[in-house]
């Protein structure tokens, strides 16, 4: 594959495949958490860390799986792996573990997750099937950073971010003034208004590239009517 093909197909299921702006999976979770960077990053490595073992899991155990209770032994799997997930961000980062709180538990019946595993991982090898949850799981962060970094900046003015172990300050910067800025975005009808936003913006990009393509099958195809004809 060329390094063209691969950037684009990154780009593609960063922003086309993405499964919050894109396939409107795991809203719930992300209008709730997005309030902080810190959250962001939290809540997304704990779903890389589940999406990523439990394709590995599933991936192996499909072929051995009946059919008629598949779907049951793959919530178990992501139910234990999400419990194990919980207990250690309780126990090395006890802040950022109480300021997600249920929904580090709610990973459970993320649909992005059991999606993965029943769509994907279950017909896939173990490589194929822990890149795919990699790459969902990173997709899925992004969604987190770009909602938070937006309700964060405009509803504060300040970017920060601290040590989810220690709880020390990283860095805080603030980029608006005091007294501008906007705090409803803080509030849940700011997570509304940021997610709608931000899909329409990829709704907006994903038209202009299939407009693109089209644009381009049918020169193609042009193409080859003039060389037969000249033919």
């Amino acid at each position: 594959m060329s390094e063209n093909n691969e950037k684009k197909g990154f780009f593609s299921e960063m922003i086309f495949n993405n499964p919050v702006f894109g396939l409107y999976l795991g809203i719930c979770s992300t209008l709730a958490i997005t309030t902080s960077l810190n959250n962001a990053i939290g809540m997304g490595v704990a779903v890389i860390v589940v999406l990523v073992l439990s394709n590995i899991a599933v991936s192996l155990i499909a072929p051995l799986t009946p059919d008629e209770i598949h779907i049951p032994v793959y919530i178990v799997i992501i139910a234990t792996l999400v419990t194990l997930v919980g207990m250690l961000m309780q126990a090395y980062t006890p802040e950022l573990f109480s300021a997600l709180g249920a929904f580090i538990d709610l990973i459970v019946v993320n649909c992005i997750i059991l999606g993965r595993a029943e769509a994907y991982a279950c017909k896939n090898g173990v490589a194929a099937s822990a890149r795919d949850g990699l790459m969902m799981g990173l997709s899925y962060t992004f969604s987190l950073l770009a909602m938070s970094l937006i309700r964060q900046l405009l509803g504060t003015g300040i970017l920060s971010f601290s040590n989810p172990m220690s709880g020390s300050e990283i860095f805080s910067i603030r980029l608006i003034p005091q007294g501008f800025e906007i705090p409803v975005f803080k509030t849940q009808t700011g997570a509304f208004l940021t997610f709608a936003v931000l899909a329409a913006a990829v709704a907006a990009i994903k038209l202009n590239s299939e407009a693109k393509e089209k644009a381009k099958a049918l020169e193609a195809a042009k193409a080859k009517k003039k060389e037969a004809a000249k033919a």
